[in-house]
């Protein structure tokens, strides 16, 4: 009801967090966590709770590490007293940052200190990954019968930290088989093989060619359109759990009206205290 109709301002705006990344420096951490940094799986070592995790690491270690499962409880925060207080222009910016980092966490590659194959000559699969293959076998094409992300339903979730905290170990577990594939087929492709110059976003740049991309989804047996089915449940998820927390508020009201000149000023007010590191919050759970 109230997510549809503003789809379009969800997607432009749930590349904000990326685009805040490099100004200010708090940005960073919540997009990963470097998990394998914390021992063996399923690092028993590292509390769960933010305060207990603090207490053993600190929190400058914990934010150079990585902050995401914990930052994902703060947003739900966040997004939860937007409904309460029916403030549209909140509850669609958490929406949409929200959504951000919680599929960042459905990344194995944003769960690993190896993030970008930086440790084993493989610099770019990070992109590769998250963006070369989805954007070359998602869709429809001749080629391609596409990927399926109709997920059925959202659901409740009662312990959101612990979901959270699921998901990342998923990401962690798979993190190794998405270097490994990567380095076993590389040696199957000679590099002008394994590389091509082709068109992206109107601009020709060397990438991994299609011939690499198919085989590589092919010998990970779907695992980036698995994880992006999980990450869109996810997301569904924590919207509906945080306007049921809140209340479940009546939004008929807000649902399907034009942003006033009031929201709009309202946005950029809250968009630019963002940017200007003024809102972090130390929510944690």
């Amino acid at each position: 009801m109230l997510y549809k109709p503003h789809i379009n301002f969800l997607s432009e705006h749930s590349t904000d967090p990326d685009k805040r990344r490099y100004a200010i420096p708090e940005e960073g951490p919540r997009h990963f966590i470097d998990i394998d940094l914390y021992g063996k799986y399923p690092f028993p070592e590292l509390p769960r709770k933010w305060k207990d995790a603090v207490d053993k690491y600190s929190e400058a270690s914990l934010n150079e590490r990585g902050i995401v499962p914990w930052w994902l409880q703060v947003m739900l925060n966040k997004l939860t007293e937007a409904f309460k207080e029916k403030d549209r222009s909140k509850i669609l910016k958490y929406s949409a940052e929200l959504g951000h980092y919680m599929a960042d966490a459905h990344v194995p590659l944003h769960a690993c200190s190896n993030h970008n194959g930086q440790y084993t000559d493989q610099k770019g699969i990070h992109g590769f990954w998250e963006s070369r293959v989805p954007e070359l076998l998602a869709d429809k094409d001749p080629k391609n019968i596409g990927w399926d992300f109709f997920i059925g339903k959202a659901y409740y979730i009662k312990n959101p930290a612990d979901f959270i905290w699921k998901r990342i170990l998923e990401s962690a577990a798979a993190a190794d088989t998405v270097l490994q594939v990567e380095k076993d087929l590389s040696r199957q492709f000679s590099p002008d093989q394994k590389f091509s110059f082709e068109e992206r976003n109107g601009m020709i740049l060397r990438q991994y060619s299609s011939a690499f991309t198919r085989a590589y989804d092919a010998a990970l047996k779907g695992m980036v359109e698995r994880r992006m089915r999980q990450s869109i449940f996810a997301i569904a998820s924590f919207w509906y759990t945080a306007w049921v927390n809140a209340g479940q508020p009546d939004l008929k009201k807000i649902a399907n009206k034009e942003f006033t000149a009031d929201e709009v000023m309202e946005f950029d007010q809250l968009n630019d205290a963002w940017k200007k590191g003024k809102i972090f919050g130390r929510e944690h759970n």
